[in-house]
């Protein structure tokens, strides 16, 4: 099965932002933001390996295996050219893609990125891996946020109906466990190989909320020299939903350079 991708306003003469929503998230999560961008900038929105309607694509794993997933759906699409940005464990993938396709990727954008470290709440993630009504996922989503963000009915909506798949919890749980790691009987994220992008090249943006429950705001000193970081006040891990201004224009100001 091929991974599936929301396909919005494709053209011969610009290249295309394409999307990768988080661990657990589909590409619908992007709407928010998707609202702030330009009316017809031209997007790839992706459900990850594993996620919604690419359940059963091939690809499922840990970030280097869903980056070489994505990587081939692009040279599929005969998309030889792109931004990119990534949320969370999109973020960590992201990376990667950019590290592998320099030369192809024109701007990137991390949103919370995964991978910068070792500390990661893994429980919270467990729970809301598992979650499959909206009042669940309300739940799940509220525990990675700023303290009184509301999610949307609709989109609640949309989530559930992916999680009510046959196997999609059992399947989260298995790209969970991928990017897990036990050091010193401590269970935390594997990292990237930040030291490799060092000479990136590539115009990128790096947000992070200063109250990240997930991925602490501390990760955020990793980046790599020559990104712009922005640190978002009080804002929590799910700032496509906290902060979609922002993130939209950091996105902008990344494609601007790109």
């Amino acid at each position: 099965m091929t991974l599936f991708a929301e396909v919005r306003h494709p053209s011969s003469a610009k290249a295309p932002l394409a999307l990768l929503h988080g661990f657990g998230g589909i590409g619908a999560s992007w709407a928010p933001v998707i609202e702030r961008l330009e009316p017809h900038q031209p997007l790839v929105v992706y459900d990850l390996p594993g996620h919604g309607r690419s359940l059963d694509a091939e690809g499922v794993g840990h970030a280097g295996v869903m980056a070489k997933a994505i990587l081939a759906d692009l040279d599929r699409r005969g998309i030889s050219s792109f931004h990119l940005c990534g949320h969370s464990m999109g973020g960590a993938i992201a990376s990667l893609i950019a590290l592998r396709a320099r030369d192809r990727v024109a701007s990137l954008t991390l949103v919370a990125p995964g991978g910068f470290g070792p500390e990661i709440d893994h429980q919270a993630l467990r729970r809301y891996g598992l979650a499959v009504e909206p009042d669940e996922l309300a739940v799940g989503l509220a525990a990675m946020a700023a303290q009184g963000v509301a999610f949307e009915a609709a989109a609640l909506d949309r989530l559930a109906a992916a999680r009510r798949i046959a196997g999609a919890t059992d399947r989260l749980m298995e790209i969970l466990q991928s990017f897990l790691v036990e050091t010193d009987e401590r269970i935390g994220q594997g990292t990237l190989p930040l030291s490799s992008f060092s000479d990136l090249g590539i115009p990128t943006r790096l947000l992070w909320g200063t109250a990240d429950p997930i991925l602490p705001v501390a990760q955020a000193k990793n980046i790599w020299e020559g990104a712009e970081v922005a640190l978002i006040e009080t804002a929590g891990h799910m700032l496509i939903d906290e902060a979609p201004d922002r993130v939209a224009v950091a996105i902008r100001a990344a494609m601007a350079e790109g």
